[in-house]
Parts: C-alpha cells; sequence; structure tokens
C-alpha cells in the first residue's frame, strides 16, 4: 500500500513539474535529465543494452532510466531508496 502511495506522489509531482515546464514554454536547455525516476515504460530514454528508448523501462525508478525533468528539480524528487540523480546508474538484474 505505502508503495502504491509513494508512487502516486511521485508521478503526481513529476507531472506538476512537467506542466509547470509546458506552461513555461520550457525549452530544452531548462530542461534536465534525471535518472531513476521513470515509472516503468515512461522513461524517455537510456534504459540501457538492447532497448530502442523511450518507453522502454522494464521497472519503476530504473536507474539507468531517465526523464527530462525543469532544471534544478532532479535531486529534490524522492523515490525508494534515495533521491533522482543526474547520473546514469546500474541497469536492474
Amino acid at each position: 500500500m505505502k508503495t502504491r502511495v509513494l508512487s502516486l506522489a511521485l508521478a503526481g509531482s513529476i507531472a506538476s513539474a512537467l506542466a509547470v515546464a509546458a506552461t513555461t514554454s520550457a525549452s530544452a536547455a531548462e530542461m534536465e535529465k534525471c535518472y531513476g525516476v521513470a515509472m516503468k515504460g515512461q522513461n524517455d530514454c537510456a534504459a540501457g543494452p538492447g532497448t530502442t528508448c523511450a518507453g522502454t523501462s522494464k521497472v519503476d525508478y530504473q536507474k539507468n532510466a531517465w526523464k527530462l525533468v525543469p532544471k534544478g528539480t532532479c535531486e529534490t524528487i524522492k523515490v525508494p531508496g534515495g533521491m533522482g540523480s543526474l547520473k546514469q546508474g546500474p541497469a536492474p538484474v
């Protein structure tokens, strides 16, 4: 139950951040790649070897898959086991 609530809270946070970015006409220069925050199948890219990129993450919060977020917000996004990261982590086992 806690995981579901946390997942919904994170999804809401990301959606809110992206909505703010969209309404302020954020350019790609105002966004950054944030690893480990995407939900399963909702990454923007970099899901590891053997993938075609966007939408290919196999698990929630996959450390080697990123989502674009407003610059300066990545490391403030709470996920199970820590925070979002500006650096790519290991692929899931």
